[in-house]
């Protein structure tokens, strides 16, 4: 490494000596670098050496190193001697640049002299030439001859910049002959031949890549001028069709060029019409020189496309033609193959039925049109012939009932033109009688298919597999072999679509036992979301809400769950259900309020949203406002209940305090007595009052009252006197000469005598008027000062229409009744006197009188009174100083 180094550094020495002097000393400079503007390549070192000429002012430590703009590091330097400095830099980047060289010291000399201190190259960077790869030429048929222009074409290796360019020259031999040479700075170039294409001579051909960095040549093609010949495909191709033949075809064509040019070799290809998988004949078969050829293993009836190229046959190598022009025809029809057999098993009508259809495809193998099918049931001796259904991709055979107990084969075979096909053959087990199915099996999409995959069964009578596929009413099935573990459904299958995927091992005709799976080719999201509603009425705090599941085709995809959506005035809430539900109670919801309601169903790729559904909660719960009515009720009967007990045990009470115990003023004996005639002196016991019936008419009896002075008849109150004054001598009639005309209510109008003297004149009247008395006392009551002038004893009368009372028509009757229902009454202060009286009434009679009123209770005017009952509780009070008589109280 050392040695080389001192080379190089030599040699730059002996550079910069061998410079002429002349050039120096014409520059005027004191610096120089070599070399001068060098070509560089990308990715390698550079080394420049910078002397000092024409000077002594300064050495080599006085110089220093630029590289665009940015000094070199002194790492990089390399001093040769006090006149010169090396510098070693990377070559990197594709721009080129300027490396200078310069004087650090300071000086007036410098100063004055700083151009001449200065030296610089620039740096031009590029790549080297890489070797063309590639290399290929052609020289095409024009018409029946070769053309005498040959292309030539390859492929550039390596980079290039515009600064260092890369040209390329190719160049084609004729072994001891011309050589043309084309230069070029593409990757093609062609070769014009003087005369004519040099047929049967030999040809090398290569290119060579050069810039300013080096040069470089591909690899030499050396080959016969025909190698290098590229022809016209066959003409005329046809494609032969013989009726004894169905499975074979025959093919001719033409030679592109004469014979004399070249021999050539060919190639066939041929497909089913609309199939893009070709089908080559194999070239030892064609590698010979000929014109036509015979397609076998054919399928009959079917419409095939051939096509034929060609090339030189020389050494077995050059370039083959294009493809002619496609050959179309038809093989003739055969007898068909076997027809594809299945069957479609539903419920019966029956118990322990199945309903079997039997299903049929054409051939695989047609080898023509199936014009129909023959099906034979077991024990059927005669087959019964159907004609192939045109539309659909299946035939429908027939249809039995089968009981599950039963097992049937079914013999099918189908009909052409040419023939009858071999028989097909299917069982149907029973039910309980089913072989093994498949294990583990997967169905998933892929690519736009449907693949599927699955563990054989362990038996070794297992012949095929039937793969089924059912959307709704829609049917398909393809045929697998024994060792198939893994296929793809070939049916056109639709997206968003589920498709009910099963797997049928298939023991010599008899099914075995389905593995089945649903699946979608792809998922999207729901067409619509189930309707909801209300289950019945919604309560008080909560609904049951209801929704039928989607129709398999509004799904277009599995539906991984329902979102229940409710909202009110004030909140919006959502619940997530199972796919499997198709009811949901929504609880906690306030009474009274109005919800709308909505559901989204969603699949795996997206979700769609139903109507709104609005209803409005209770206010009460059920049964809420029945156990109101029941508790007020049960309430109301509770204390209707303890009051009427009440009643029942305190009725005496209840009595006293609602009905209390009065006179009753028919039972009085104040009907017999009046101030003319003494009254019957009678026992306390007998003069109280004395209750009687009650009166039987609705009608009440006036009362009278009479004012009387009960010590000496003259005892009266003072506004009495003034107010109600009453003549001695104005009495009662004889018939009544007691002046108090006691009257039932029933009895018969009697004349009385009024305060007038008109009293007579109204004895002939219908409703003649009764007289009712009542004693006002003279002397002061509870308290009350009386008048202190003696007073004539007042009777006033009050006048009514009412008949008298029974006891008052027959006083005897009511004293007896009296003296046997009075109660005692206390006595009550009151004036009396000792004189006899103005009318002349003995004082004896006068005094019992008093007696007898005594045991009556007065009550003053403007004043109620009380009166104790016989059990010592009191009785109503009488005002208006109106004597207490039993039922009737004037007010």
């Amino acid at each position: 490494m050392v040695s080389e180094r001192v080379l190089q550094l030599l040699v730059l020495a002996c550079i910069a000596s061998s410079l002429p002097a002349r050039a120096a000393s014409e520059d005027n400079s004191h610096l120089l670098i070599a070399p001068q503007s060098p070509n560089l390549e990308i990715g390698t070192n550079f080394t420049a050496t910078c002397m000092i000429i024409n000077t002594d002012k300064f050495t080599a430590d006085d110089l220093y190193w630029n590289l665009s703009q940015a000094t070199v590091s002194r790492d990089q330097y390399t001093k040769i001697n006090e006149s010169a400095l090396n510098v070693t830099v990377p070559i990197i980047g594709e721009k080129s640049e300027w490396l200078f060289c310069l004087c650090k010291k300071v000086s007036p000399y410098f100063a004055l002299n700083k151009d001449k201190c200065i030296h610089g190259i620039y740096l031009t960077k590029g790549y080297r030439p890489g070797k063309p790869e590639n290399l290929s030429c052609q020289a095409v048929q024009e018409t029946e001859y070769i053309s005498t222009t040959i292309s030539c074409k390859w492929d550039p290796v390596g980079h290039q910049t515009t600064n260092v360019p890369t040209s390329y020259t190719l160049t084609v031999a004729v072994l001891f002959s011309t050589t043309y040479n084309v230069s070029t700075q593409e990757n093609h170039a062609m070769v014009h031949f003087v005369s004519s294409f040099p047929t049967h001579m030999m040809l090398e051909i290569w290119v060579e890549a050069h810039n300013k960095l080096g040069r470089i040549e591909s690899e030499h093609l050396k080959e016969d001028a025909g190698w290098f010949v590229k022809t016209n495909p066959p003409s005329d191709v046809k494609l032969i069709s013989e009726k004894s033949f169905p499975t074979s075809l025959l093919i001719n064509w033409t030679h592109p060029i004469p014979k004399e040019y070249l021999k050539l070799t060919y190639q066939i290809r041929f497909c089913p019409n609309g199939s893009q998988s070709w089908t080559y004949v194999p070239l030892v078969d064609t590698a010979m020189d000929i014109q036509s050829f015979r397609l076998q293993n054919l399928q009959p009836d079917t419409v095939y496309v051939t096509q034929v190229c060609c090339k030189n046959s020389r050494n077995g190598s050059g370039y083959w033609s294009n493809w002619s022009t496609n050959a179309t025809v038809r093989t003739s029809e055969d007898r068909p193959g076997k027809p594809d057999l299945w069957r479609i098993i539903a419920e019966g009508d029956g118990i322990n039925e199945r309903r079997v259809q039997f299903i049929c495809k054409d051939p695989v193998l047609a080898n023509g049109r199936i014009t129909g099918f023959n099906i034979r049931i077991q024990d059927q001796k005669v087959p019964s012939p159907v004609n192939r259904s045109e539309s659909g991709s299946f035939t429908i055979l027939q249809q039995i009932h089968l009981a599950d107990k039963k097992s049937v084969k079914v013999y099918v075979t189908a009909d052409n033109s040419v023939g009858k096909s071999v028989e097909a053959l299917l069982v149907i087990p029973e039910k309980s009688h089913e072989l093994a199915p498949v294990g583990e099996l997967k169905v998933w999409p892929q690519g736009g298919r449907l693949w599927l995959e699955w563990k054989p069964p362990n038996s070794t009578a297992l012949s095929e597999y039937v793969v089924e596929w059912v959307s709704g009413d829609q049917t398909d099935w393809q045929r697998e072999n024994r060792n198939t573990r893994r296929t793809a459904i070939k049916g056109n299958l639709e997206k968003f679509v589920c498709y009910n995927v099963s797997v049928y091992p298939m023991y010599s005709g008899r099914t075995g036992k389905p593995a089945s799976t649903a699946v979608f080719l792809e998922q999207g999201a729901p067409l619509e979301a189930p309707a909801v509603r209300l289950n019945g009425k919604p309560g008080h705090d909560e609904a049951e809400l209801v929704w039928k599941e989607l129709p398999q085709r509004r799904r277009r995809g599995f539906i991984t769950n329902y979102t229940i959506f409710y909202t009110s005035a004030t909140k919006k809430q959502k619940i997530t259900v199972p796919a499997d539900t198709t009811s949901y109670t929504l609880k906690s919801l306030t009474g009274n309020t109005k919800y709308d309601v909505w559901i989204i169903a969603s699949t795996i790729n997206g979700s769609t949203a139903s109507f709104n559904h609005s209803f409005t909660t209770l206010k009460y719960a059920p049964g809420e406002m029945e156990g109101i009515v029941v508790g007020v009720s049960l309430g109301f009967l509770f204390i209707v209940v303890v009051t009427m007990l009440l009643c029942v045990y305190k009725k005496d009470a209840i009595k006293v305090n609602f009905w209390p115990r009065i006179p009753d003023p028919g039972e009085s004996t104040i009907g017999n007595w009046s101030p003319d005639y003494p009254l019957k002196v009678r026992s306390p016991f007998e003069l109280t009052h004395i209750r009687a019936e009650r009166p039987k008419e609705n009608g009440l009896c006036g009362v009278s009252v009479l004012d009387v002075d009960v010590c000496d008849g003259k005892c009266v109150f003072e506004e009495d006197k003034a107010s109600l004054p009453l003549k001695k001598d104005k009495y009662l009639s004889e018939e009544h000469s007691s002046g108090i005309g006691g009257s039932s209510c029933m009895s018969s109008p009697r004349q009385s005598v009024s305060d007038s003297d008109e009293g007579g004149d109204m004895a002939d009247t219908t409703a003649s008027t009764v007289q009712y008395s009542s004693v006002v006392a003279s002397n002061g009551y509870k308290g009350q000062t009386p008048n202190s002038q003696p007073q004539q004893a007042i009777f006033s009368r009050s006048e009514s229409t009412q008949p008298l009372l029974d006891s008052e028509e027959n006083p005897d009757t009511l004293l007896q009744d009296g003296s046997r229902q009075s109660h005692r009454f206390p006595r009550r202060p009151c004036s009396t006197h000792t004189a006899g009286s103005d009318d002349g009434t003995n004082p004896g009679d006068i005094m019992e009188q008093q007696g007898a009123l005594e045991s009556l209770d007065f009550c003053p005017l403007e004043e109620d009174c009380e009166q104790p009952t016989a059990d010592g509780q009191s009785a109503a009070p009488v005002s208006n100083y109106m004597l207490q008589l039993g039922g009737y109280r004037p007010q």
